[in-house]
C-alpha cells in the first residue's frame, strides 16, 4: 500500500465526503439563523409591548395626580365661597360715612382674593336678567311674569370652578 492510499479514509469518500457535508453544515447554520431571527423578533415585539404598557402607565399616573390636585384645590376653593360671600355683604353695607381707608383696604383684599380664586378657574355665573337655567341657578323665590322663566334676583352668587359649576347661584324667578 502506499503512502497516498495509507491516508485515504477507509470509505473512500475522500473530497465528496467534505463537499456532502458541507450542505448539511450549511442547512443548520440556516436552521439556528431562522430560529435567531424568529428569537429576536420574539423579544423586540415583547420589549415594545413592555415598553408601551409603562408608557400608558405613566400616562394614568399622571392622569391620577392631576384628579388629585384639582380634587384639592376644588375643595379649597369651595370653602372659600362663604368668605367670598361674606365680602360681598361687607362691601353692600359700606355707607358714604364709612372710612374712605376702611373702605379701600376691604376693596383691596377682595380683590387679591377674587384675582387669586380667578386665576384658579373660579368664575362668578352671571344671573341678573338671565334665563333660568337649572343646571347653573338655584331658584328659591317664584313670582308671576311673563314668558319663559327669567331671573328676577340673585339672593347668592353662584360659581364655576374650570367650566363646571361649583355652587349654583340662588336666585329669585320670575315665570
Amino acid at each position: 500500500m502506499t503512502d497516498a492510499e495509507a491516508t485515504r479514509p477507509a470509505n473512500g469518500g475522500g473530497d465528496n465526503d467534505v463537499a456532502a457535508t458541507e450542505p448539511d453544515a450549511a442547512a443548520l447554520l440556516e436552521g439556528d439563523l431562522d430560529r435567531l431571527m424568529g428569537e429576536r423578533d420574539e423579544m423586540r415585539a415583547l420589549a415594545q409591548q413592555i415598553q408601551a404598557d409603562f408608557e400608558n402607565y405613566r400616562k394614568q399616573a399622571m392622569r391620577r395626580e392631576t384628579a388629585i390636585v384639582e380634587r384639592a384645590s376644588e375643595s379649597l376653593v369651595e370653602k372659600l365661597l362663604p368668605v367670598l360671600d361674606s365680602f360681598d355683604a361687607a362691601l353692600a353695607q359700606l355707607s358714604d360715612t364709612t372710612d374712605p381707608g376702611v373702605r379701600k383696604g376691604i376693596e383691596l383684599v377682595f380683590s387679591q382674593l377674587v384675582g387669586v380664586l380667578e386665576a384658579a378657574g373660579l368664575e362668578r355665573i352671571d344671573s341678573d336678567g338671565a334665563a333660568f337655567d337649572p343646571n347653573e341657578h338655584e331658584a328659591v323665590l317664584h313670582e308671576d311674569g311673563d314668558g319663559e322663566p327669567t331671573v328676577a334676583a340673585t339672593m347668592r352668587a353662584g360659581y364655576r370652578l374650570k367650566g363646571r359649576v361649583l355652587r349654583p347661584a340662588m336666585v329669585k324667578v320670575t315665570k
